[in-house]
Formats: C-alpha cells, structure tokens, sequence
C-alpha cells in the first residue's frame, strides 16, 4: 500500500505570537516552529498502516524552505520519501490554494492512500483533506478514528458529536482526516535520524492560483473588562444572574 501524508509546519504553541507590520500574518522571521500535532497522528497511522500491510510511506509539505526541517522530522519517524512542494505564497494560502499545490504534487504519485491531520494547528480550516479529495477526484471521510483495511477497500471509524461514533466503508484510493488522540505518537531515534539525511526529497515548485479568499488583518484579542449592575430585587437579580451567565457569558 503507498500511502501519503500531508503535513504542516506551524508555529510552536509556546511561542509568543507577533504580528507582521502589514498586519497580515505572523512574523515568520522571529517565530519558533514545530510539525502540526494532528499531522503527526496522520503520520503515526500511516506508519502503522505499512508495518502491518507493506508498503510505502510518503509524506508531502507545502511551504516555503523552512517547512524542510518537519519533512526531516517525519523521514526520521519513519517514512521513506518525501515531496516539498515550494512557495513563500503557501503559509497565508486559503485551504483551496494549499489543497491545489499538495493535489499537483500528489497526481503523479498514484497513491492508494491521502492521510492528513483533521485540521492546522493555526489556521484551523479543516478543510484542506475535503477539497484535497475533491481535486483528486477520489472517496475522503473525516475525523478518523481508527481505520481497517479490508480486500475491496476501507472501513474508518469516525467520531461525531455528543460521544458518537459511524462506521463508514469507502473504496481506494481515499483520503482520510485523521483525529488527534487516534494512536501513541512515536519519537525519531538517532538511528531514524542519521537515516533521515539519506533520504529522497523531491522538491516542486507550484505557481500561487487565484485567491478564493485573503486574510485582511488579524491582531491578538484584547483584554477588556466591564461591570454590569442588576438592578430588582434580591430574587429578580439572581434569575437575570443565572441568565446572563447562562444565555451572554456562556459559564454554564
């Protein structure tokens, strides 16, 4: 089975954010960054997936020369090869452009399987697999839980809201969004490492397509505070009290 893992590099949760002077996006020059946590899971199934069934492990990353060092990350872990599909344009890339740079890389691979993390640590779309699928042409279903391979394809445990979950079967070849938490992520060995540096990565340079959308500013949340008298009685402000919480303030 040839399976293929999109990942991300994404700034790291410790570091304290700082916005460009256009007011577009993060500083990249002075951020500290760290391979997306649901990719890593994406990437930990995918390795599991090839120690019991065979194959090959791809993983794939779209970014500008930085995003190189998650790519050794994930060879060190474990995968064989790599692609790194180049363009300063893709960290502010909407989830269309970035699906369109990782499907033009992918198309030639002719892969049984696309696993991505179910969604980016700082941009959050969760959407970059679903149209990733759509550009390949081929089945996808989200929120993974745990997958089974089967003789006529995939049986993919996914998990919906309130506690429940859906099984779901679908042919290959397919792209998964895989849910944190699916699996006990492994860490890179000397030995995985040293490995790593003789590794293929095939670098692919994509042209940015036409924006379907643009971030037009972001800045960090303000604090602020205000106090709210309640006027009536004793029994009349409590039940605007447990309202307010309930209805405004969202406490309980």
């Amino acid at each position: 089975m040839k399976i293929a893992v999109c990942i991300k590099q994404v700034v790291t949760r410790e570091w304290q954010v700082r916005v460009n002077d256009a007011k577009t996006w993060v500083r990249d020059q002075d951020a500290s960054w760290e391979l997306n946590e649901p990719d890593a899971y994406a990437l930990e199934e995918a390795l599991r997936l090839k120690e019991k069934h065979g194959g090959e492990v791809v993983v794939v990353s779209a970014g500008p020369a930085r995003v190189a060092t998650v790519i050794r990350e994930a060879l060190a872990r474990g995968a064989d090869r790599a692609i790194h599909v180049q363009g300063d344009w893709l960290p502010t890339a909407d989830a269309f452009g970035v699906a369109g740079a990782l499907a033009a890389a992918l198309k030639a691979e002719q892969v049984d399987l696309v696993l991505t993390g179910l969604q980016s640590d700082d941009q959050g779309f969760a959407q970059v697999g679903v149209v990733l699928a759509e550009m390949l042409g081929i089945a996808h279903s989200t929120i993974i839980m745990d997958v089974q391979v089967q003789p006529d394809g995939l049986r993919v445990k996914r998990e919906l809201e309130g506690g429940w979950f859906q099984w779901v079967s679908l042919p290959l070849p397919a792209v998964l969004t895989i849910q944190s938490g699916i699996n006990q992520l492994r860490y890179a060995t000397l030995k995985g490492i040293m490995a790593a540096k003789k590794k293929d990565v095939k670098v692919v340079d994509v042209p940015p397509p036409p924006a379907r959308q643009r971030i037009v500013s972001i800045y960090l949340p303000e604090r602020s505070k205000a106090t709210t008298m309640i006027p009536g009685s004793p029994a009349e402000a409590s039940q605007e009290l447990v309202r307010v919480l309930r209805d405004e303030a969202r406490a309980l």
